[in-house]
């Protein structure tokens, strides 16, 4: 069987994993305090080239989103984000559970531009009964989007600059961050987003990592965020397990070589499916790609092949995601591509 569903299928990088058994039987101090975390946080800020920056680790993509949004949210305040974004699809309500409405806004090919944002800002403020309603009190993007988009540094400044005309937090979920940051032509870096967003975080989970995720607040931390982390259960006694991977994540620049090779398997994976007569969904410069299947077809390779539904097209087809990451060999892609039917 070959795995495309995603690019946390298999466990840690060897040289994370490595660094974990190295150090497993070396007492260390809990809750993030160990030497590895300190080291891991010391070489994030340097890579973001932010040195005010604060960095906390946590375990998960839903589990950071849902204790940074509600720690940066009043109690009247709700979320802006993409009607395609993950928070508003992929994580079973976590925000709202928690109190805070999310307020969806039509995407661009995954993205959430600047224009529609500023649109629903003077909408809402415009109306005399905006006291009586949820206050818009941050906006949530992601990069890449869900469907492996990215945004250029025009867009990203633009979004910025809207938000903070209203005094709206800029929050960039960076789950899949390193794919976004090693792709083709990308004038989007690690500097740049430390300085245009308020917080983002750092995604180790599928990138490379066990598990894991390093939250950086790049202007100002709310207070007491290891209290909040912990009061909703996220906090690690032993927090060197993320502490370690990212000290490794972080070291001879392993966790862009890890993304730059999922990204290169994912081109590879992309030449192969239009050199077969498929037309990609859309564009996407990353290591999520996007075809339209025939249900028909689709049938047949789901017997040889684990894929992502993503969604229908119509009554007879389906669009599917093919997913590349750190472990994609090339015998993989190839071995898929015997598998795909060549269109006429």
């Amino acid at each position: 069987m070959l795995y495309f569903t995603n690019d946390y299928s298999e466990g840690a990088h060897p040289k994370v994993l490595e660094a974990l058994t190295v150090t497993n039987m070396e007492p260390l101090d809990g809750y993030g305090m160990d030497k590895y975390s300190l080291s891991a946080i010391e070489k994030i800020k340097k890579a973001c080239q932010n040195d005010k920056a604060e960095v906390y680790f946590l375990t998960g993509g839903t589990q950071t989103n849902m204790v940074v949004i509600s720690s940066l949210l009043d109690t009247f305040e709700g979320v802006i984000a993409a009607d395609t974004g993950h928070i508003s699809v992929h994580e079973a309500g976590a925000i709202e559970y928690h109190g805070h409405k999310v307020m969806p806004i039509p995407h661009h090919n995954g993205k959430l531009m600047a224009a529609d944002v500023k649109a629903y800002l003077e909408t809402f403020y415009g109306d005399a009964n905006h006291d009586h309603m949820v206050f818009p009190g941050m906006a949530y993007i992601s990069h890449p989007t869900e469907y492996g988009t990215l945004y250029t540094k025009e867009e990203l400044t633009a979004l910025s600059e809207v938000c903070h005309q209203y005094n709206l937090p800029l929050f960039l979920d960076g789950a899949r961050l390193g794919y976004g940051l090693t792709a083709n032509d990308t004038d989007v870096t690690l500097p740049v987003i430390a300085e245009l967003t308020d917080v983002f975080y750092i995604g180790g989970t599928k990138v490379g990592a066990l598990c894991g995720e390093a939250v950086v607040f790049t202007k100002k931390t709310p207070s007491h965020f290891v209290t909040r982390i912990k009061q909703h259960g996220a906090l690690l006694a032993k927090g060197r397990l993320n502490g370690v991977q990212f000290d490794a994540l972080f070291t001879d620049d392993l966790y862009l070589t890890i993304a730059r090779h999922a990204n290169k398997m994912a081109q590879k994976l992309l030449q192969g499916m239009v050199a077969k007569g498929y037309t990609p969904y859309i564009d996407s410069p990353t290591n999520q790609q996007f075809f339209i299947f025939e249900n028909d077809v689709l049938n047949d390779l789901k017997e040889k092949v684990v894929y992502s539904f993503w969604e229908r097209y119509g009554d007879s087809h389906t669009v599917i995601r093919l997913a590349t990451s750190w472990a994609t060999r090339e015998e993989d892609i190839e071995a898929l591509m015997k598998l795909i039917p060549t269109r006429g």
